[in-house]
């Protein structure tokens, strides 16, 4: 039969511990606690808590009692005791003694704060706190020391980079931003900093080495110039590409300010005309033609004020009355209609994996822009011709940001479910942890190389 001491140590799930006592007590609020008080063993009880190495003490005579906040036992709220005191590291100086049962610095025992971490992965911070009786802003500091334990170099992420992806994503109001680079051979994050430009982006080139610089081949992204820039400057040999879905964007922008513009237009010879026709109360009469121009065009201007959809639509997936609608608009406003041909004959280009046939194609749509006598798109000509061997770069070789957008979502949802973050690194640090391949262990448990469907 094992001893209490024996089963407590068992329950703690440590090692390199001596149990010498264990008492329950009821605390103020009600709450039964069990109190375990304990001692590293005499082979580790002067151990450094960065690299390990048994040290010199330093203050053996001043011990401090310390108390850790271990997992809960059947709701019985469980605390560990012991004395600290610090030791001389001849690498990190005079810290204090590791613990076996915590990480450095920590009020909590290695197993709560792993525990704390994966349920936050999957739940809202506020739940997790509730539960787990902390404080919500402990949280971040548990997942911080978790990720810290699981990927001491966190460096190594910027090993062997081959095909990576840039993006900024915003995750506050007031334009608060974080700038993230994943790599698209293995679907993570490598690197998340605060802000975005230029400036910033130059720390993740001026963090890699010779090697890892020379490594990278293909870099995604937006249209950003501070991308371009640090591209050229950093990597010149490798391939930009500019991601499809920003070019469809860009393209989509020019022919939303064109209906807009058709629209007032439309608007405003409705309104001449309702001005040139008599004022009647009542229906409008068949025989009065200037009320009848002034309806029509009342119609056609709302018209396209709801083409929206219509226009943005791809031809085989419009219903029947957005099909209607834009027959209307090619029967009635050329210019608007002829912006959308322009739309639609990029975004198709775009799909293309012939890479000459797709060189030919924007070879002809970009003269047919600047001959379109559409300002929007006279100006989307001089951004696409800047872009040009970025685009045809991304057909040759298939590669899109979908898999940084996709990582945009999961941050996204990272906020959502904290309600956000006050501490910008721990988001980052969950982040880190997230959208990576980081499993986290849970107590007595073996290790799971995927997660369960």
């Amino acid at each position: 039969m094992a001893s209490a001491d024996t089963l407590c140590k068992k329950l703690l799930n440590v090692k390199h511990t001596v149990v010498e006592s264990h008492d329950f007590y009821t605390g103020a609020n009600g709450v039964a606690h069990l109190r375990i008080k304990a001692r590293p063993n005499a082979w580790h009880q002067d151990d450094c808590p960065f690299c390990g190495r048994r040290c010199p003490g330093y203050d053996h005579p001043a011990k401090h009692r310390k108390i850790w906040r271990g997992l809960d036992f059947g709701g019985i709220l469980v605390e560990i005791e012991g004395d600290t005191h610090r030791i001389r590291c001849p690498e990190h100086g005079v810290v204090t003694a590791a613990v076996p049962w915590a990480y450095p610095g920590s009020s909590f025992t290695k197993d709560f704060d792993l525990t704390v971490a994966w349920l936050a992965e999957y739940i809202p911070r506020s739940a997790v706190a509730s539960f787990m009786r902390i404080d919500w802003q402990t949280v971040g500091n548990c997942i911080s020391r978790s990720l810290q334990d699981l990927e001491p170099e966190r460096s190594r992420r910027l090993d062997g980079l081959v095909r990576i992806g840039i993006d900024e994503t915003s995750y506050r109001k007031g334009h608060k931003y974080i700038t993230v680079i994943v790599n698209h051979d293995t679907n993570t994050v490598v690197w998340v900093a605060d802000g975005h430009g230029k400036s910033v982006l130059e720390q993740f080139y001026r963090a890699l080495s010779d090697k890892q610089l020379a490594s990278i081949e293909v870099v995604t992204g937006d249209g950003a110039r501070w991308i371009t820039d640090c591209v050229n400057e950093f990597t010149p040999n490798c391939e930009r590409c500019v991601d499809p879905f920003h070019v469809v964007e860009w393209a989509m922008d020019a022919l939303d300010q064109v209906r807009k513009d058709r629209w007032r237009a439309a608007y405003a010879k409705a309104s001449e005309l309702a001005k040139e026709a008599p004022k009647k109360r009542g229906r409008v009469r068949s025989d009065d033609r200037a009320a009848q121009k002034a309806l029509a065009a009342r119609k056609e201007a709302s018209e396209i004020k709801k083409s929206t959809y219509a226009l943005g639509k791809a031809p085989e997936n419009l219903t029947d009355n957005q099909r209607i609608r834009l027959e209307m608009i090619q029967a009635r406003d050329p210019q608007l209609y002829r912006a959308y041909r322009l739309k639609e004959s990029l975004r198709t280009l775009l799909k293309s994996s012939d890479v000459d046939q797709a060189e030919a194609d924007l070879k002809h749509w970009l003269w047919w822009a600047s001959h379109s006598r559409i300002p929007a798109f006279h100006d989307l000509y001089e951004k696409i011709k800047r872009h040009r061997e970025h685009i045809l770069n991304t057909i040759r070789l298939g590669l899109s940001n979908a898999r940084i957008e996709a990582t945009n979502n999961k941050i996204k949802l990272i906020i959502r479910k904290a309600y956000g973050f006050r501490n910008i690194q721990n988001m980052m640090d969950m982040v880190y942890l997230v959208c990576s391949d980081i499993r986290i262990p849970l107590p007595n448990r073996k290790p799971m190389l995927e997660e369960p469907a």
